[in-house]
Formats: C-alpha cells, structure tokens, sequence
C-alpha cells in the first residue's frame, strides 16, 4: 500500500523519468543515460520510502503508542513551560529516509492542542532541532492521561503533513499525517507515566508500545 500523499510525487518523477528516457534514446547521449538512470533510482525509491504497511494495534486506553517508525534518540527530563506547564518525560524518536514514514495516533482521545511553527531545516536528530526546526504540535487528552507529541522536520524533509484538528475525536494507532523526508517525532509524557522503552531501541508506528499511564 502506498500512502496517498506519495501519489503526486511518484507521478512527477515518473514523468521526468519519461521526458530524460526520450531524450537520451534521441540524442544517444552517455550523460543522459547516466542521468536516467539515476532518475530511475529515485523514482523506484519513492514506491519504498512512500509505503504504508498495516499495523497490528495494541488495545489498552492505559497504554501509549510509538506515533512514527525508528529508532529513539532521546528518553529524559525536560521542563515543559508551553503545554504541560512542568517537567515532563520526553521520548524522542529519529526516522531515516529508510523508515516508514507515516505517522499514528499514540492515544485514544479529544484533541486539544494542534499548532503549527515555522522554522529551520537542521539534521532531525541534532539536539537544537527540538526547538529551531519547522514543527507541528498536536496535543490529546486521553481517558487515562494527557499526551502532548511534535513532528519535528529535517535536514532534507519540507513537508510536514497533519490532518488533526482541535476538538476531533482520535484512536491510537490511526494514520494522521507523516513528514516528507527524514525527520523526528517527540512524544511528551506526565512524569507518572512509564516509559517502556531506551536509547536506541527500535520501534513501529502504532504497533510500539513506548509506555502507559
């Protein structure tokens, strides 16, 4: 299954692919060969990095799913004065460009918080990223707990897609945006809640457990 958001991407591609086929066929030209050729790398790569697998969901109002594919980057203690208004648990977690890139809902809930901030383009994973890179916040108060997450650009993504709004009732594991190249997303968590996972563990989008309340 590829993800929607792909479609106009692999089309455009496609047609360039065409048009340097053409003429390179035209022109038999070595350099236009070459050029094709790396077209058509990237074009085949669109339909691997756009794929959107299904996902088996864990069931559990009590529980906090990973919201992205890979790696964690960052478990700690930081002060959050926006949202929560107090310290907060954060587990941060980095998507390479060989990620699914798809992004899910951690918890089932109301939205409370959807917010969107301009930005710079650093590397995901740099620590100045969490505050200076292109970023949407999404916030959802969940029967069991209040859960605040940030999909965070990066060095090469210019996209952030997010279809939640404010007020919308959503169920953990449901597909609601991705980010468009390599890129990161934070989840904020209470303090009373359990953090299940560590530094460099590997985790899947709606199907990870990262903690409970």
């Amino acid at each position: 299954m590829i993800a929607k958001d792909g479609y106009k991407i692999i089309l455009y591609t496609g047609l360039i692919l065409l048009l340097f086929l053409i003429f390179a066929f035209v022109t038999e030209s070595l350099s236009l060969n070459i050029v094709s050729g790396i077209v058509c790398v990237i074009f085949i790569f669109h339909f691997f990095f756009f794929r959107d697998p299904q996902r088996e969901i864990p069931q559990g109002d009590n529980l906090i799913l990973s919201p992205a594919d890979g790696r964690i980057i960052k478990v700690d203690e930081i002060e959050d004065p926006l949202y929560f208004k107090e310290k907060v648990q954060r587990v941060a977690i980095f998507m390479s460009l060989f990620n699914v890139h798809i992004n899910r809902i951690p918890v089932t809930g109301k939205v409370y918080l959807v917010d969107y901030k301009k930005g710079q383009y650093l590397a995901a994973f740099a620590d100045k990223a969490f505050d200076c890179n292109e970023q949407a916040i999404i916030g959802i108060n969940g029967s069991e707990g209040k859960v605040i997450f940030k999909q965070i650009a990066g060095l090469i993504a210019r996209r952030i897609v997010c279809r939640v709004k404010e007020n919308q009732q959503v169920q953990a594991g449901a597909r609601f945006g991705m980010i468009i190249y390599s890129s990161r997303v934070d989840v904020f968590l209470p303090l009373s809640a359990k953090v299940h996972v560590k530094l460099k563990d590997k985790v899947k989008g709606g199907s990870s457990i990262i903690g409970e309340f």
